[in-house]
């Protein structure tokens, strides 16, 4: 009979089992993480249930609607179509806030990028792999750099990307209203409306792909917020920059102490996420639905959504996604109300009402985490002393 000299798979190195990786999950942290959003959801379906039966609605009517739609095909196309555009703002906020950094700029920055992008594929022809990679390059090029204008605003003079990114979201507004005029950015204005002024109609080679659904055509572009999401986390998780990243968020001061370079990492962190926030309007711009332009009736307020999408999902790609999902759910859905005589006003409340919950579910989540983690280490320390005190006794 023989016997293995391979060391057991089950044992570590120095002769300790070796713990699964299930096993290494903190399993009570892990709760607490997931208490926070669900208790939010829980709360505000009540609170919203309560609006609507005091208006004189049947709740229960109204969610039957909704999941109802969220169950169907097409509902299903929709929610992830939204949600593709969602969870990209919501990873463009959230990169600045793993650093601590607020960026509340989001908004103007997919904005002004969606304009830049729009203009320069309307002003070429070029084959769909050379003008599609273009126009994403000048759309992160053009956010990139407004959100860079805040991160030099602080890093040498110390003003609050909170109150520059504010101001530059307003400074969007007149920038866009200044170009996008006949002559310069809009080539020509049709019909009466000063809502037809847009950008020239970017060439069908700016067609992203589409997947085919049975619900309907499916945003090829799921696939590029998917891939942001992994690089995301492996940034974050798997490299030097995102350590330094993390630390920095953490304590500026024992980040700096350490030898990392916090003005550099200021200015770069707000760059990147400026960058990510530039596509934020890719999506519907290289649609063939929405006619590959830019006008005064492209969607607006995407960048604040991905403020409450960040905030929800915990700066976590995993936690966006799912926050994601429900956001577009809620906004898909909102027209089922309509048509079912249901106040549309009663989604806004929800997803308000969710924001606030969520960020006093965190803090009650937070406080009861540290509790328990002070009644640990009390009890520890009681075993400790209990242990010393019966090695003297026997003594």
């Amino acid at each position: 009979m023989t016997t293995s000299t391979e060391p057991s798979p089950s044992l570590r190195p120095g002769g300790a089992p070796r713990r699964g990786w299930l096993r290494r999950i903190d399993r009570e942290r892990l709760l607490l993480a997931i208490a926070a959003p669900v208790l939010a959801v829980i709360v505000s379906v009540a609170l919203c249930s309560l609006l609507l039966a005091v208006a004189g609605y049947n709740p229960g009517e109204a969610f039957r609607l909704m999941t109802t739609y969220g169950f169907a095909s097409d509902g299903q196309v929709a929610i992830l179509n939204k949600a593709t555009t969602y969870y990209i703002a919501g990873v463009a906020v959230a990169f600045g806030f793993r650093m601590n950094l607020f960026n509340i700029g989001a908004d103007g920055q997919y904005r002004l990028a969606a304009l830049f992008a729009a203009f320069v594929g309307g002003a070429v022809n070029l084959p769909s792999f050379i003008e599609i990679p273009l126009v994403l390059i000048t759309a992160m090029l053009v956010g990139g750099l407004w959100a860079a204008i805040a991160g030099v605003l602080k890093v040498t003079r110390g003003v609050s990307e909170v109150i520059s990114t504010i101001m530059l979201n307003a400074i969007t507004t007149g920038v866009i209203g200044l170009l996008l005029v006949p002559g310069r950015f809009a080539p020509s204005v049709s019909s009466g409306s000063s809502n037809s002024i847009q950008t020239k109609m970017m060439a069908p080679s700016s067609d992203f792909f589409t997947l085919s659904t049975q619900g309907g055509q499916l945003y090829g572009f799921i696939i590029i917020a998917v891939v942001i999401g992994v690089l995301f986390q492996l940034t974050l998780s798997r490299t030097r920059f995102g350590f330094d990243l993390r630390a920095t968020g953490r304590s500026e001061e024992a980040a700096g102490a350490s030898g990392v370079n916090v003005k550099r990492m200021v200015l770069t962190s707000m760059c990147v996420s400026g960058a990510l926030a530039g596509l934020i309007g890719m999506p519907d711009l290289l649609s063939a639905d929405t006619g590959h332009l830019f006008g005064q009736s492209f969607q607006a307020g995407l960048g604040f959504t991905g403020i409450a999408i960040a905030l929800l999902g915990r700066n976590t790609p995993v936690g966006i996604a799912i926050a994601a999902l429900l956001w577009a759910f809620l906004d898909a859905t909102n027209g089922q109300l309509s048509t079912n005589n249901f106040p549309p006003e009663i989604v806004n409340v929800m997803q308000g009402t969710i924001v606030i919950c969520v960020v006093v579910a965190y803090e009650l989540v937070r406080r009861f985490g540290l509790k328990r983690q002070q009644q640990k280490v009390g009890a520890q320390l009681a075993a400790q002393a209990a242990a010393a005190a019966k090695k003297e006794v026997a003594a």
